[in-house]
């Protein structure tokens, strides 16, 4: 088997402090291997980064079209959003279209991310709701979805209709028969696949019509990327840096995607130490290699070649791409 190889360094001074080793794997529109680094069979957890690929039945089924759902609901749809009023509001607001309220979805409470929205509930001496759930978006499209199918109310259930119409989307895009599956942090099904699997199925979204159910959901992605993720977070700066050409959605445990329409291509990536920083720089240069991202650009500087400072504001090293992305 192919090892994971080494893709971000982090160095402080003269000397490399630590590494972060990965996999990659780009596809093509026609789910051939462009290019890869690692090994392109290692089995993942895709975790948020499937979002989009678990939102394709609240399309193809038609649920979307009955409920009138706009492209910031598709958006939302596909985020794991940071719980700031922007989301939280338009959730609740899609809920109640529904006739349904927090106490429906079936993610959990959790404290946002945001930090006014954070804030206001500590001082408030309140718990969080559902809503501020980074998923809840995506349950509330599960709701839908179990809805327009008249399903029972325990939509998380890998029994349940809405998610084996899941397993079947994630199929057919990966081009894979799924291994199995995890429970994410949402409660709901997460499915497996090879690294190209992955990859395939983004390159799938990039190469769809334009009046698909895929397209639809990598443009509302790109048109609304403050409601996928949140200010300050690398999927929303990324994709305003790229001007909105290029989806993004990265997933816990290091997992990222890009969706590249104008190229027909789909990207895949796994760091195996499941570290933050590391996917998001890796995943920057990537996009750089590609020619879709300024290197130059204060959002990619952020992450990609970034100085690292101590807490007297001086600087002590960089965190930057390894030679195999570089």
């Amino acid at each position: 088997m192919t090892q994971a190889v080494p893709m971000v360094e982090i160095w402080r001074g003269d000397f490399l402090e630590s590494a972060h080793s990965g996999h990659a794997v780009v596809c093509d529109d026609s789910g051939q291997i462009v290019e890869a680094w690692g090994d392109p069979e290692a089995i993942v957890l895709p975790r948020s980064s499937a979002k989009m690929i678990q939102a394709l039945p609240l399309i193809t089924s038609g649920a979307a079209k009955a409920a009138r759902l706009t492209s910031e609901h598709l958006a939302l749809a596909c985020a794991s959003h940071n719980g700031a009023a922007i989301h939280t509001t338009r959730v609740e607001g899609w809920l109640e279209t529904r006739g349904l309220s927090d106490e429906a979805l079936r993610c959990g409470p959790q404290m946002p991310d945001d930090r006014p929205a954070r804030e206001a509930i500590i001082c408030a001496h309140e718990s969080p709701c559902q809503i501020h759930n980074n998923c809840s978006g995506k349950h509330a499209g599960f709701l839908t979805l179990a809805q327009h199918l008249d399903a029972g109310p325990e939509y998380v259930g890998a029994d349940h209709p809405v998610q084996k119409a899941c397993l079947d989307a994630f199929e057919r895009t990966t081009g894979e028969t799924s291994p199995g599956f995890g429970i994410d942090g949402c409660s709901a099904p997460n499915f497996a696949s090879s690294l190209t699997g992955m990859a395939r199925a983004m390159a799938h979204f990039a190469a769809a019509p334009t009046d698909s159910a895929e397209a639809q959901l990598h443009q509302a992605m790109r048109k609304h990327p403050d409601l996928v993720a949140g200010e300050k977070r690398a999927c929303t700066e990324l994709m305003r840096a790229m001007d909105g050409k290029v989806a993004i959605k990265t997933g816990a445990e290091a997992f990222f995607i890009a969706i590249l329409p104008e190229q027909k291509l789909g990207v895949a990536l796994k760091i195996v130490d499941g570290t933050t920083r590391a996917s998001e720089c890796a995943i920057a240069a990537i996009l750089v290699k590609l020619g879709v991202l300024d290197p130059n650009h204060p959002a990619t500087r952020k992450r990609m070649n970034a100085p690292i400072t101590n807490r007297r504001d001086i600087q002590t090293g960089w965190i930057r791409p390894s030679a195999a992305l570089a």
